[in-house]
């Protein structure tokens, strides 16, 4: 019998009205944020299942919101999120999307900023609690709750082997890693989340392994 801790009783602290609608929206948001690895400057929202039916009570669409904006789940400014995002020149719009057999609250993030772009998809699963499952059409398992790294390269031999072998140089231990790649030899994504800090020292050395890698560092959200 799985164990129920106190955080699963009370819940998180957060600005409501509900955790899974709107903490976890919020947490969705950041996340996406994160992963794009700088401001947002606009956004295309897919609202799925129960998210896309119910948003308007839970503010979930405004929820979402704040976390692009950088805030956290427990932000008094985010029921003001939808004026903050205007005065930021944040572009946005919300659409209902079917995203197949996938948590009834999920959310498709297409996300810009000032040099990159990204996809993401994730759910919030309950208490506060997210996963993401998707990103850039690679398919993810985060929860936020380690430091993850995430690395974009060209698939070929040796690349997974140095990337750990840096982690394990600088002493972190990785909890959980996956590797996913559309085709041999084309793009693949790794995600190693950690269970120790990654200092921008160890960021820049998985950088350097190959020419076009993009790497970032994403702490816990």
């Amino acid at each position: 019998m799985p164990q129920i801790g106190v955080f699963d009783v009370v819940g998180p602290i957060m600005v409501g009205p509900s955790s899974s609608h709107t903490a976890g929206a919020v947490r969705l948001g950041l996340a996406a944020r994160k992963i794009l690895g700088e401001p947002v400057k606009s956004a295309e929202i897919g609202l799925h299942g129960s998210f896309a039916a119910t948003y308007w009570g839970h503010r979930t669409d405004v929820a979402i919101l704040a976390g692009l904006l950088g805030m956290a789940m427990d932000d008094p400014r985010i029921p003001a999120a939808e004026e903050l995002a205007d005065k930021a020149g944040l572009t946005y719009g919300f659409q209902t999307v079917d995203l197949g057999d996938v948590h009834p609250n999920s959310v498709q993030m297409r996300v810009k900023g000032e040099r990159s772009s990204a996809e993401v998809i994730g759910a919030s699963t309950g208490g506060g609690r997210i996963l993401i499952t998707s990103i850039d059409q690679f398919p993810v398992a985060i929860e936020g709750t380690y430091t993850v790294l995430l690395a974009k390269y060209q698939d070929q031999p040796g690349v997974v082997a140095e990337v750990t072998r840096i982690l394990a140089d600088f002493g972190i231990n990785i909890a959980f890693m996956n590797v996913s790649r559309k085709m041999r030899g084309s793009t693949a994504l790794l995600v190693a989340e950690t269970d120790d800090p990654i200092a921008r020292e160890v960021l820049e050395q998985v950088q350097s392994l190959q020419k076009g890698i993009t790497a970032r560092v994403l702490p816990s959200f």
